[in-house]
């Protein structure tokens, strides 16, 4: 019978666990007879054992990373009483797959871990852990129709781009699930519901509020790490994303080009020039042998993992509480505009794959057609309301 553990099986623990050459089952302190058997190739599986009338039994449930711990402990207690009482359990577990948070570890593992990049996995996760798991992890495929993807979608109404992400996510899982033969085709119980209406939220910085922002920067020089002041300023000087200037290395400045190498750029490898205030920049950021970041973490050797904490501080100063992170990236492009640039070559500088992507900022472009004709026909129209013509 399983020995007595000190462990507590959860995805955290059972992730952790590892083995040298043999393979080993541990068992969950809390549910005697519920283990997980971690083999030396680092797969790992939830079993069951227990004694019954015709003696010990031992069952597998599923594949850690395929079936949730929470639901394997569930199944697992099951089983016990099953095996305790003599019943048969030839045909005990059902696929893992058939209930949405078997559909929703299946999905990030062989779709979006795969596919995605890590910042776009860890926001699916997040939405999953907490909206759509909490709902409806415990339910059947079958036993998911639109009035339980209402229910979730109205019960988010008060964020109605959160509401609409997790109604997204679970009809990208129930599509792959049609693709995957887990459902019967156009079964998706997302297709009929209507998202609510969002509004995308376009905010550019003025000239003004530049010297604001550079004059909090400065400010702050002697309050907030260094790094994220630099990396503040990059992002300002450059249009990039932040995980691009906070995935930077040091190799990937390559002085001798003139470019920044964005090795892990949205849309694929990129280059960003060198400009002049980058260059000074950069050459303001001390170096250590032992870090390979240029946006270096306060944990030796790692890099900055967020700027938010550092951001809010430097934007309450600069009275522009309104503007995010990402703003920053928008405000470069309508700059760019204001100076003549094409929609062709913004696009090319903020690393867009596609010109539909770009022409988002369209109608910045015909403001600034708008106030040139302003300009140029006062110009002309002094002269023809003069008399003096041409």
């Amino acid at each position: 019978m399983p020995k007595r553990s000190d462990l507590k099986l959860t995805k955290r623990t059972v992730d952790a666990l590892e083995v040298d050459s043999k393979d080993a089952v541990f068992w969950d302190r809390e549910l005697a007879g519920f283990g997980v058997r971690v083999h030396a190739t680092g797969r790992k599986t939830y079993v069951v054992q227990s004694r019954g009338p015709g003696g010990p039994k031992r069952v597998t449930l599923g594949r850690h990373g395929e079936l949730a711990v929470d639901e394997a402990r569930k199944r697992a207690a099951s089983l016990i009483d099953r095996i305790k009482r003599g019943e048969d359990f030839s045909a005990a577990a059902p696929r893992v797959e058939t209930t949405v948070a078997g559909l929703a570890e299946r999905f990030m593992r062989t779709h979006v871990e795969k596919h995605l990049k890590p910042a776009s996995a860890s926001a699916y996760r997040t939405v999953l852990d907490k909206h759509i798991l909490p709902a409806l992890g415990g339910m059947g495929l079958e036993e998911v129709g639109g009035a339980e993807v209402t229910a979730l979608h109205h019960r988010l109404r008060e964020t109605p781009a959160r509401a609409n992400a997790a109604v997204h996510l679970l009809s990208r899982m129930f599509t792959l699930a049609e693709a995957w033969e887990l459902v019967p085709p156009g079964r998706n119980p997302c297709r009929a519901l209507r998202r609510y209406r969002t509004r995308k939220r376009e905010r550019f910085l003025t000239p003004e509020e530049y010297r604001r922002l550079g004059r909090a920067l400065r400010q702050a020089e002697d309050e907030i790490w260094p790094p994220a002041i630099a990396a503040i300023r990059l992002l300002v000087l450059t249009g990039c994303r932040r995980g691009e200037i906070l995935n930077l290395g040091w190799d990937d400045v390559d002085r001798t080009a003139g470019d920044l190498r964005l090795r892990d750029a949205k849309a694929g490898p990129r280059m960003v020039p060198l400009t002049k205030p980058v260059l000074s920049i950069l050459d303001a950021i001390p170096r250590s042998p032992e870090n390979p970041w240029v946006i270096t973490g306060q944990r030796p050797g790692k890099r900055l993992t967020g700027l938010h904490h550092y951001w809010r501080p430097i934007r309450e100063r600069a009275g522009l509480a309104d503007v995010r992170l990402h703003d920053l990236r928008h405000s470069y492009a309508s700059r760019a505009l204001a100076l003549g640039e094409s929609l062709y070559t913004i696009g090319k500088l903020l690393g867009h794959t596609s010109v539909a992507t770009s022409a988002r900022y369209a109608h910045l472009m015909r403001d600034a057609e708008r106030e040139a004709a302003v300009r140029v026909g006062g110009s002309i129209g002094a002269h023809v309301a003069n008399g003096r013509g041409m």
